[in-house]
């Protein structure tokens, strides 16, 4: 089930930047990186972008129905993929204590659109991805948490740089 590894992530996420400052976690590597900060302000973004979507999607007569993708592979951080401009972070200084109150909303959302669906409306429609193209709305749940595994890696490769 898709909840407890979503959940299994995001706490591992949460406790990768606990205890550290704000001015820390706002700081970037270098001018093309993202800080700590932005790169879970993309992550709340893309999980209330697909879960907005989603709900979308749920209310249209007709969707697509689309073949499962092969998801998993959003893991891999061998190819670079750039986010779309909706996704990408704020410069803004932002505190970890308002960026856990984004992620939690962004999850609230997500976890709200997937209570609206029945499981026959999660397989028969589908919704649009930048890389994979149509891909069943029951993917987009799963893919949430393996997009949040991903960015773990570059959080963590962020804060060993800071150090």
């Amino acid at each position: 089930m898709f909840k407890e590894d979503n959940a299994k992530i995001r706490n591992q996420i949460l406790q990768a930047v606990e205890g550290m400052t704000d001015e820390k976690l706002n700081q970037k590597p270098s001018e093309e990186e993202w800080s700590a900060i932005q790169i879970l302000d993309h992550l709340q973004l893309m999980e209330k972008t697909i879960a907005k979507g989603v709900s979308h999607e749920l209310t249209k007569e007709t969707s697509e129905k689309a073949l499962k993708k092969p998801i998993a592979l959003t893991v891999s951080r061998s190819f670079k993929v750039d986010a779309p401009k909706h996704v990408i972070p704020t410069d803004e200084f932002v505190t970890l204590e308002e960026m856990k109150e984004r992620l939690n909303a962004s999850h609230n959302l997500l976890y709200e659109a997937y209570g609206k669906a029945t499981p026959e409306q999660l397989e028969q429609k589908s919704m649009a991805h930048p890389v994979f193209g149509k891909v069943p709305l029951i993917q987009w749940f799963p893919f949430v948490g393996l997009h949040e595994k991903r960015h773990f890696k570059q959080l963590e490769k962020t804060l060993s740089k800071l150090d």
